[in-house]
C-alpha cells in the first residue's frame, strides 16, 4: 500500500448513514461492462470504486465484465484489479471482502468481438437472476467511443441498458452535434450519462446546499454584492504517457468545457424548482445559454517548457497545457460580474478552489492606518478536494488599544463531522447514480453543444501559447488578465489543520 493513502480496514454495516439516501429504493441488479478495463482511469478510480460499491450496502448485486485491448484471461484481470485496489482504494478491503469482489469479475478481450462480449454479459445476467439492468462504462479515448457504441449495438446489449461516456464529448460544436446524433442512433438520451467527476465530489454538491438551504447567503448571491468569482484548478501532474492524447485536446477542451464550466453552472444557476434531475439540468443549461462568447482577448494560453520534448508531441506544437480566462454571463443576476477560470499542468500546487469575492464596504469611518481593505475583499472559498472545506474570510478588530483590523476566517471541513467516513469518492457516487438512472450530476447534449457554440471564436482564433516553467503558476500575463484583482492562489493563509 502507498503510504500517502493510509488505508484503514473497515467493515460495512447493514445500515450505514451513507446508504440512507437509497434506503427506500429498490435497485435492480446490474451487470457493469467496463470498456478500457486495463486503462489508467480504471486502475486508479473505477476498479477501486466498484470494489467499494460491491462490498458495501450502497449498491445492488453487481457483476463486472471487463474488456480492453489487452489479451488477458479472467485470472490475469483479477490480478490486475487486485493490484489496482491495493494501490488506489481509499478504504482497504479485508480478505473476505476481496474474495467477494473477486468472484464478481470476468474479462473478455475486445478482439474476441461482440458475440463473445454478449455471451459473457448473458452469463453474468443468469447468475444475477431476473430484472437485471446493464451499465456500459466507456473508459476509452474519444475516438474509440463510437466503435464501442457500434459494438454494443451489434452485440444486442442496448436493451435495459445505460451508457456512461467519458470526457471530452466532442472537440467543437460540429463534432459534438455529430457525436450526439451518432449516439442517439443507438441509445435514447435518457440512457446516456456524460460524466464529469467534479460534479460527483461532495464539495461540489455542497455548493447547492450552501446556496439554497441558507437564507443568509442566497439574498446576496448576485451582482449587487459579489464583485468577481474565481474557479482555480491548477495541477502538479504532468502528462506522462498521455501527451499523444493531449495533443488533440489541450487544457481548454480537456478541462474547461468538461469541468470548470460545469462547476461554474453550480455557482451561477438559479434555484431549481426541485432537487431533481430535469429541474437542475434546465437551470444549468440556462447558465450555458447565457454564457457570452469566449473572446481571444480574454484568454491566456500557456505551455510548460519541455512539453514539446515528450513522446508523441510535435516539436512546433501550439497545444496549451495551461489556460486562464475571463468569462461573463449575460443575465439579470450576474451582469457585469467577471468569472476568472484557470487550470494547467505542471503547476506549483494541486488545488481545486472556488472563490467568491464580495464587494468591499465603505471605509470612510476607519482611520487611514486601520488596516481595512489591506488584505483584499471578503471571500467565501470552497475547496473541492475530497475532504470538502468552506472558508469565510472577513475583517475583525485586532485585540488591543486602538482600531486596528485584521483578516479573520471561519472554516468548516467535512473531516470534522461525525459522518466524515460516509463520504463517497466522486466516481463511486456517479456510478451509483447512473445505476439509479439519476441524471442530476451529469451533463446533457444541449448543455455540451451550448458550451461548444460559445467556444467557437476561441477555437477558430486562439492566442499563441506563452511559455511557463514547471512548478510555477503559469505565464506572467495572467496578472494582467485578472487586474485590478489578484489571483487567490497561492494562499497567504493555509487551511487550519484538524486538531
Amino acid at each position: 500500500m502507498s503510504e500517502s493513502h493510509e488505508p484503514q480496514t473497515i467493515s460495512y454495516p447493514a445500515e450505514s448513514r451513507a446508504s440512507s439516501r437509497y434506503a427506500h429504493e429498490r435497485m435492480d441488479p446490474h451487470v457493469i461492462v467496463l470498456f478500457g478495463a486495463t486503462g489508467d482511469l480504471a486502475r486508479r478510480k473505477l476498479l477501486p470504486g466498484l470494489a467499494h460499491l460491491v462490498v458495501s450496502d450502497l449498491a445492488p448485486e453487481i457483476r463486472i465484465v471487463g474488456t480492453s485491448l489487452e489479451d488477458l484471461d479472467d485470472a490475469q484481470f483479477k490480478e490486475f484489479a487486485r493490484t489496482a485496489v491495493e494501490q488506489f482504494a481509499h478504504k482497504e478491503l479485508t480478505a473476505e471482502q476481496w474474495d467477494h469482489f473477486d468472484d464478481n469479475l470476468t474479462y473478455v478481450p475486445q478482439s474476441a468481438g461482440p458475440d463473445a462480449l454478449a455471451a459473457a454479459v448473458h452469463r453474468a445476467e443468469q447468475a444475477l437472476g431476473e430484472d437485471v439492468r446493464r451499465l456500459h462504462y466507456l473508459s476509452v479515448p474519444p475516438k474509440a467511443a463510437l466503435p464501442v457504441i457500434d459494438m454494443l449495438r451489434e452485440a444486442d446489449l442496448v436493451k435495459r441498458a445505460r451508457v456512461v461516456m467519458e470526457k471530452p464529448f466532442g472537440t467543437d460544436l460540429s463534432s459534438a452535434i455529430e457525436l450526439n446524433a451518432r449516439v442517439h442512433q443507438t441509445f435514447a438520451e435518457s440512457q446516456v450519462f456524460r460524466i464529469d467527476h467534479f460534479l460527483g465530489k461532495e464539495a461540489a454538491q455542497n455548493i447547492l446546499a450552501f446556496r439554497f438551504a441558507n437564507g443568509l447567503f442566497e439574498p446576496i448571491w448576485n451582482r449587487n454584492f459579489i464583485d468577481h468569482v474565481q474557479i482555480d484548478i491548477p495541477e502538479t501532474l504532468g502528462l506522462d504517457q498521455r501527451a499523444n492524447f493531449y495533443e488533440s485536446t489541450g487544457a481548454y477542451k480537456d478541462m474547461v468545457v468538461t469541468h470548470l464550466f460545469q462547476v461554474l453552472a453550480f455557482v451561477a444557476m438559479e434555484p431549481p424548482t426541485a432537487l431533481e434531475p430535469r429541474a437542475i439540468s434546465e437551470e444549468k443549461n440556462k447558465v450555458f445559454r447565457s454564457l457570452m462568447p469566449i473572446e481571444t482577448r480574454d484568454v491566456v494560453r500557456g505551455q510548460f517548457t519541455g512539453y514539446t520534448d515528450l513522446p508523441g508531441v510535435s516539436p512546433d506544437s501550439d497545444t496549451e497545457t495551461f489556460i486562464a480566462m475571463e468569462c461573463r454571463l449575460d443575465n439579470w443576476r450576474w451582469a457585469g460580474v467577471p468569472f476568472y477560470l484557470r487550470t494547467g499542468k505542471e503547476m506549483a500546487e494541486g488545488k481545486r478552489i472556488i472563490s467568491i469575492a464580495f464587494r468591499e464596504a465603505p471605509r470612510s469611518m476607519f482611520p487611514a492606518n486601520s488596516g481595512v481593505g489591506s488584505a483584499g475583499p471578503d471571500h467565501l472559498t470552497f475547496d473541492l478536494a475530497d475532504e470538502s472545506k468552506v472558508s469565510l474570510s472577513f475583517y475583525g478588530k485586532r485585540p488591543g488599544p486602538g482600531m486596528r483590523l485584521q483578516k479573520l476566517s471561519m472554516q468548516f471541513s467535512t473531516g470534522e463531522t461525525e459522518t466524515a467516513g460516509d463520504v463517497l469518492e466522486a466516481y463511486e457516487r456517479l456510478i451509483l447514480d447512473a445505476m439509479r438512472g439519476d441524471h442530476t450530476l451529469f451533463t446533457t447534449a444541449e448543455g455540451i453543444e451550448s458550451l461548444w457554440d460559445r467556444s467557437r471564436a476561441l477555437l477558430d482564433d486562439p492566442p499563441p501559447v506563452k511559455p511557463y516553467a514547471p512548478g510555477t503558476w503559469g505565464p506572467n500575463a495572467i496578472h494582467q488578465l485578472v487586474a485590478p484583482h489578484a489571483w487567490r492562489l497561492p494562499f497567504e493563509r493555509e487551511w487550519r489543520a484538524k486538531k
